[in-house]
């Protein structure tokens, strides 16, 4: 047996505050597990935003249920749908913004046309008021661009500043250590393998009534075996 195994290759961080990211990010997480006693300053609550997309109109592979293989196919009633081919996509895309509060276990997302820094700024609003003003919040996020400050827009900052929030980046490629990503891999598995949407709206609307069914389903077996596996492969990719 070859002592050898396949395994796929991964982008490693450059970020030269990696550590102290890092390490913040973990403290967050402890203190939002209950291991860990929130210090002066530090969050009462921690929730955890993305974005996941873009969406596009196309047919997703997935799985199926159709009779049994028995005797030979019939061509104008095969048991296999098949897929159309996309050549022309002139629907343009969609993005889900979404957050995933910890305290909670609730996920929350807004489809949006685009995802620039006046919508993040609109989501994030609207998850600040989740909480009272003066339970302190931190907000875990990559370093998209709209997702900061710059010296031409402030705009995120001093959002945060007049908000009670704390704004957590995880280091450059290492959205493994944003706890929402298993949750974009349920949302996959749920709502989008096997779908042909034909109309942006319909695919939100799928989107949504996944988001109501798991925030009321947090202990179903199937679901919390997907996220499980996600985390243990995401963090698996970097050991």
């Amino acid at each position: 047996m070859s002592p050898f195994q396949s395994i796929k290759t991964w982008k490693s961080s450059n970020d030269p505050n990696y550590e102290a990211k890092a390490r913040r990010v973990q403290e967050l997480y402890d203190i939002a597990d209950g291991k860990a006693v929130p210090g002066e300053g530090d969050p009462e609550v921690v929730i955890c935003v993305d974005e996941f997309g873009p969406l596009n109109l196309q047919p997703h592979p997935g799985h199926q249920w159709a009779p049994a293989a028995t005797g030979p196919g019939d061509q104008d009633a095969p048991r296999r749908r098949r897929r159309r081919a996309t050549y022309k996509r002139p629907h343009g895309v969609r993005h889900l913004m979404a957050a995933y509060d910890l305290s909670t276990d609730k996920l929350y997302g807004h489809v949006k046309a685009h995802k620039r820094r006046g919508e993040f700024l609109t989501f994030v609003r609207y998850v600040r008021s989740l909480h009272p003003m003066t339970q302190r919040i931190a907000i875990v996020m990559d370093n998209y661009g709209p997702h900061r400050s710059t010296k031409v827009d402030t705009r995120v900052g001093d959002w945060a500043a007049a908000n009670n929030v704390e704004l957590a980046y995880t280091p450059f490629y290492s959205s493994w250590l944003n706890r929402i990503e298993p949750q974009f891999t349920a949302l996959r598995y749920f709502a989008l393998n096997g779908t042909d949407h034909p109309s942006h709206q319909e695919q939100g609307s799928m989107i949504r009534r996944f988001i109501l069914w798991r925030n009321h389903h947090t202990t179903d077996p199937k679901l919390r075996k997907v996220i499980r596996s996600a985390s243990l492969i995401k963090r698996a990719k970097v050991a």
